[in-house]
């Protein structure tokens, strides 16, 4: 909405260990000029540059 993009990630506790939903979601925010964070289970933000959510959605299968 507004040309900005809303985040949300989710990792299931039994995989917080090796993955972290706000390392995950700040990792895609950063790339469409935002930010996020939260707790390894649950994290939520968001970005201005709406054009590389796509690019960015599909650089976690390299982060994880």
């Amino acid at each position: 909405a507004d040309d900005k993009v809303a985040l949300v990630a989710g990792v299931t506790k039994d995989l917080t260990d090796k993955y972290q939903a706000g390392k995950i979601l700040n990792h895609v925010a950063t790339q469409l000029g935002g930010k996020g964070g939260g707790r390894p289970d649950m994290a939520q933000g968001g970005g201005s540059d709406p054009s590389g959510l796509e690019a960015a959605l599909s650089s976690v299968a390299d982060l994880i």
